[in-house]
């Protein structure tokens, strides 16, 4: 027994080292334990968090609203977010950017830049001359990059968050439109670098949907399909998917809900700002037709006019969907002409006839991409603002051909709520339900190469080849490897988009360079030469479509086998358990096929090229002896890859901007610490100049005294209007200072004044208590008594001096003016009370834990009675001696066990005196009583 305890304490130690880890980890992460969520539309966004205790929250922003416009002002000197910087868009169109997520990872010869800028004359563009990608010319000082401008965006939303969760967040699940492409979806990353945001996943805004609504309908999924379409029209873009849930069995925890994509279908420009900017196009025109005649200009030549138009078009959009017609109508819309027109919604139904003829576009890609039908779709489902248009819902109804359509989610926020629950399962903080999700790929991604081939003897010829990596419709994320076999040379090869002919011409054109990568091998020859007498087995190619959707090659390998005779002596018991160990941990020679989870694609036409997989069974005769073994070796090859769709920003850039991003957020911090200087300086002078003339200020001030803060105050108010507009934070604060310094007696006259009633009061009562206690302890008979003479008058003194000190204070305080500084003070007060309180306390605790005295026999043998004033719980009760006094004591014998009229077989321990106890039932579970206080003698 004893050899097992001996062998059992180092696993003890290895245990509790490893708890005292894992602890250390928990408390380092403690601080930052809040993940994010931000749901980017085109025109406005939702975030929110989890935190310990707070679940799955939308973020309220400054103005206490659940979503935020998508909007930055860029001004010389200062930033503009949200709902401030919407308002600014009148005043500097220019400097006022929004939907500036349409040109993410776009070129200039992309026909979305062309028609960002019919859209939005005011705002000048200019090139990037070595990526050819868009930048905003503010001013000749300023131009930012879109990525840089959503950056701030990001960051700005990390803010709100960080504010609502009362801790800092790094982590973030940010969606995305799933029609984005390579190229837009790297953009987003890089912005999200700039903010300083750890992306945990890029999820497609149309999967957070899914995952929102599956996440709040978990018990209504089992093991029998259920097939939903969600039509999801935005400001920006449309989206139909169609999802799949069920209950599947998964190896890690058994059976779970699972979404899974079936098909997608999109419309990049059909939303609710083309509508809009139909309505404004058309408000535009009334406007110049009331004015015809009087030789005014062409209300579209002025930003600032068109911006108030835009506005307006929103707000009509939206109160049409809800009545018949509307007056639009604009105060001062141009050359301080007010605007007033009536537009009815069968006007704007007819604006926009071709907007919804395009409705039902998005279905039908869907169900093609799904290759199903409608009468297998259970439901369908309305997200995102847009859809709130009658007209969108009548069109789409009939298209789908539905008794109803389904509006039981929320259509602002269902994406937000999904992605900060995919955040909260992606970190290590939390722990939620699993919920597998099964994205699916949009764009396909093949490989393409070229090799020399021999069709017939001496005649050569290249041949072209093509081989799936990613097929259309297919589940990421997901990880691939692909063996070129008939390479023994370093080569090229070219990763580019599929087959994209599910998409018209003009989207064909949005899309952008349909190539990716080509990749340059170096290195494959050098490793036929390192390994001549072994067989090669390929060149593999390891790829990766991560969570977010994006492609990444891993690493090339070139891999050789040969076989190996080993001898039965030549394997130690030392290989043979490394071997053990390797295998449990994945090492060894498993086909490419299983290797790291992934699936090989390989050319069919060389699978039996490249070798034998085994060795042939062995004669009969030789069955004893040990079969050859196959021993791999595998050499890295090195890539080079050349970015064709759009080249990332270099890592000298990207830092560039991350550094002008933080340049603007600290501008930003300093410019609203001055603000808040400069606000309570304004407001103390303000409240100030009030106070003078209220009877409780000025019953303690003289008139000089008033008038001369008074003066000082106004000194100071007409300095911050006027030298105070360039004055610096330092300098604002120094003069708050000042002025604090000037009221300073004033406000403490003011202060005393008040608290005195309260603590006389106080004093008044303790006084008395303290006194009716000694008068009662010098009542105890001579026998029974527990103080001594000495700690009586001790007590007595205390009362005497504290009276005295009163009433000579009160007399002293009586004769000085109000004006003066006074004598009769709080603080001292506060010290007599807590004084004479502790020599109360000390006497309580004394008789409290105090034995009473052993009783004289009588006559019969029986004890004296006690007192009547003793209680029967002070009886053998044990003497704690105050500090300084020592006498032999006994210990405190431990309390009975307390019946807790538990049922037979309860076995849950009673907490004596836990928290969720009485004050009586601790008294009584513990055995001791509670203190008496003062009021209680």
């Amino acid at each position: 027994m004893t050899v097992k305890v001996r062998r059992q304490r180092p696993r003890r130690r290895v245990f509790w080292a490893l708890v005292a880890v894992l602890l250390a980890d928990l408390l380092a992460l403690s601080d930052t334990l809040a993940v994010m969520s931000v749901d980017l539309g085109s025109e406005s966004m939702k975030v929110a968090i989890v935190k310990p205790g707070v679940p799955m929250e939308i973020v309220l922003n400054k103005e206490s609203r659940r979503k935020t416009p998508v909007i930055v002002t860029l001004k010389e000197n200062e930033r503009f977010f949200g709902d401030s910087a919407a308002s600014m868009a009148i005043k500097n169109p220019k400097a006022t950017l929004r939907y500036f997520q349409h040109l993410l990872g776009k070129q200039a010869d992309n026909p979305h830049v062309a028609l960002y800028q019919a859209r939005f004359p005011e705002h000048e563009l200019t090139f990037d001359p070595q990526r050819q990608t868009v930048h905003f010319q503010i001013s000749p000082q300023l131009q930012f990059s879109p990525e840089e401008v959503l950056g701030m965006v990001l960051n700005y939303s990390r803010s709100l968050a960080e504010d609502f969760a009362e801790q800092p967040i790094k982590d973030a699940v940010i969606t995305v439109p799933v029609f984005f492409n390579q190229a837009e979806r790297r953009a987003v990353l890089q912005a999200a670098r700039m903010a300083g945001l750890k992306v945990l996943q890029l999820i497609n805004d149309n999967t957070a949907t899914a995952l929102s609504y599956g996440v709040f309908r978990r018990k209504d999924i089992n093991t029998t399909a259920q097939n939903i379409m969600f039509y999801d029209m935005g400001s920006g873009s449309t989206v139909c998917t169609i999802v799949t849930y069920q209950m599947v069995k998964t190896k890690e925890a058994g059976m779970q809900p699972q979404l899974q994509i079936r098909g997608v279908g999109f419309d990049r420009t059909l939303g609710g700002l083309e509508m809009e900017l139909r309505l404004r196009e058309h408000l535009a025109g009334l406007f110049n037709e009331q004015r015809k005649g009087q030789r005014a200009k062409d209300v579209r030549e002025n930003p600032r006019a068109m911006a108030k138009l835009l506005r307006e078009a929103n707000r009509l959009k939206t109160v049409l969907s809800a009545n018949a017609d509307h007056m639009a109508q604009i105060e001062g819309l141009m050359d301080d002409v007010d605007f007033k027109a009536k537009v009815t919604r069968v006007e704007f139904e007819e604006l926009c006839a071709d907007l919804f003829e395009r409705v039902p576009g998005p279905v039908q890609q869907a169900l093609q991409s799904a290759e199903m039908s409608l009468d297998e779709i259970e439901q369908v489902i309305l997200v995102g603002g847009a859809t709130r248009v009658p007209k969108v819902q009548e069109v789409l109804l009939k298209a789908v051909g539905k008794e109803e359509l389904g509006k039981n989610i929320n259509a602002d926020e269902a994406a937000a709520m999904g992605a900060v629950y995919q955040a909260a399962a992606l970190s290590k903080a939390f722990k939620v339900k699993p919920f597998v999700v099964r994205d699916a790929v949009v764009y396909p991604i093949l490989v393409e190469f070229t090799r020399e081939v021999e069709e017939e003897p001496g005649v050569h010829s290249l041949k072209h080849n093509k081989r799936v990596l990613f097929s259309r419709m297919g589940p990421y994320p997901q990880r691939k490897v692909i063996t070129f076999n008939r390479y023994s040379h370093d080569f090229n090869f070219h990763i580019n988009y599929g087959d994209l002919g599910f998409l018209g011409p003009e989207d064909l054109r949005v899309f952008g360079s349909q190539n990716l990568t080509t990749v340059k091998l170096k290195g494959v020859g050098d490793s036929f030469k390192k390994y001549p007498d072994y067989e090669s087995k390929g060149i593999k190619a390891h790829f990766n479509l991560d969570e977010s959707g994006v492609l990444s090659l891993d690493r090339v390998e070139s891999v050789f086998e040969t076989l190996v005779e080993d001898s039965p002596e030549e394997e130690s018991t030392l290989t043979k358990l490394g071997n053990t160990i390797s295998s449990l941990f994945g090492g060894g020679t498993t086909p490419d096929a299983k290797e790291n989870g992934t699936d090989t694609v390989q050319k069919p036409s060389e699978k039996a090229e490249a070798g034998p997989e085994g060795i042939a069974p062995a004669p009969e005769g030789e069955k004893k002896q040990k079969p050859a073994r196959k021993q791999r070796m595998v050499e890295e090859i090195g890539v080079e890859l050349v970015v064709l769709d759009l080249p990332d920003l270099p890592e000298d850039k990207l830092a560039q901007s991350v550094q002008k991003l933080q340049d603007l957020t600290l501008r930003d911090l300093e410019k609203q610490e001055r603000e808040k200087a400069a606000n309570s300086l304004e407001a103390f002078i303000f409240e100030t100049q009030d106070k003078l003339y209220q009877p409780e200020y000025q019953e303690v001030s003289t008139e000089e005294q008033r008038e001369e803060i008074s003066g000082k105050l106004s000194a100071a108010s007409t300095w911050l209007e006027d030298e105070g507009v360039g004055a610096t934070t330092v300098m604002l604060k120094e003069k708050l200072a000042e002025l604090r310094k000037l009221c300073q007696g004033l406000f403490f006259r003011v202060e005393e004044r008040k608290k005195w009633p309260e603590r006389l009061s106080a004093l008044d009562n303790l006084l008395n208590h303290s006194s009716m206690f000694l008068k009662g302890a010098r009542l105890i008979p001579e026998m029974d008594q527990i103080f001594t003479e000495v700690e009586m008058t001790t007590l007595e003194k205390v009362i005497n001096e504290t009276w005295a000190w009163k009433n000579a204070t009160l007399a002293e305080q009586a004769k000085l003016p109000a004006t003066e500084k006074p004598v009769l003070l709080s603080k001292d007060i506060e010290a007599k009370m807590m004084a004479l309180d502790r020599e109360v306390q000390y006497l309580l605790n004394k008789a409290k834990f105090t034995k009473p005295r052993p009783r004289p026999k009588d006559k019969n043998g029986t004890r004296a009675e006690p007192p009547l004033n003793a209680s029967a719980s002070d009886q053998g009760e044990k003497v704690i001696l105050p500090a300084g006094q020592t006498e032999d004591a006994e210990p405190i014998s431990e309390p009975e066990k307390v019946e807790t009229g538990s049922e037979p077989g309860d076995t849950e321990p009673l907490e004596l005196g836990g928290p969720g106890a009485e004050p009586e039932q601790k008294e009584q579970l513990t055995g001791q009583k509670r203190p008496l206080k003062n009021d209680e003698l």
